[in-house]
């Protein structure tokens, strides 16, 4: 999963940047902020079910020069909107974390399916929105967060996704990946997350009718690839967007 991959990243990087502390909304074990906590305690916070308390926090550890990390469901990030917001006018360099997201978590229920999350972090100026579709993409964005300014906001998903990419891809911000192509393509699938995965079942059933079609990782939704989105639309003549 890629809230995994997440925490596992994190974990790394402890070793590597001591400028870095993470805080958490008391969902470590789920969002694994835990893995962070076993390898560096005395650089976790933990802030409870609190989240304008975690964001508020983050925003004076920023301020201190530590390279603030927070995660929680993206659903409960809607609480702290107002400090994330006030982050933003405030020039704050905020890393901030949403699992659990869309309605392909499940049995976890409507409470918990954050669907409001990418609209709210790209209504703030200069915020950065990153989507992985799997742990290799993750672990690059989140090594690419520790040095991104501004408001930055990683999705990443409950349950596991099967591995796109090897250790040699790069994810650059503002970029996309292109896993179907062909000359023929008469349609566009655009995922991010886990709806790429989706993308790819659909491409290969309408493959076996005959029928190709592009697909393209939008890991990056804000700054979205403009370029590759619109070569595709001039290229195949439609664009269908699969969102979670």
């Amino acid at each position: 999963p890629t809230r995994k991959a997440f925490g596992d990243a994190l974990a790394w990087l402890a070793g590597h940047r001591p400028d870095l502390v993470v805080l958490d909304g008391e969902v470590g074990n789920s969002t694994h902020t835990e893995d962070f906590q076993a390898v560096a305690p005395e650089r976790f916070v933990q802030m409870y079910i609190a989240e304008q308390a975690v964001v508020g926090a983050q925003t004076g550890l920023q301020a201190l020069g530590k390279t603030a990390f927070a995660g929680t469901f993206g659903a409960f990030l809607t609480r702290a909107y107002d400090q994330v917001r006030m982050g933003a006018i405030s020039r704050a360099d905020l890393r901030l974390c949403g699992s659990h997201a869309g309605v392909s978590i499940g049995e976890d229920g409507p409470s918990q399916m954050a669907v409001e999350d990418l609209s709210m972090f790209r209504a703030l100026h200069g915020s950065t929105v990153l989507y992985p579709a799997d742990a290799t993409a993750t672990v690059k964005l989140v090594a690419t967060m520790c040095d991104l300014s501004g408001i930055s906001y990683l999705r990443t998903t409950r349950e596991a996704t099967p591995p796109l990419y090897g250790p040699d891809d790069d994810f650059p911000i503002g970029g996309s990946k292109t896993l179907r192509h062909s000359e023929h393509d008469v349609a566009t699938l655009v995922g991010a997350g886990v709806t790429v995965r989706e993308s790819l079942v659909a491409a290969d059933a309408l493959a076996a009718d005959g029928i190709a079609v592009r697909v393209i990782d939008a890991y990056s939704v804000k700054p979205i690839d403009a370029t590759t989105l619109r070569l595709a639309l001039e290229e195949t003549g439609l664009v269908i967007v699969v969102e979670d």
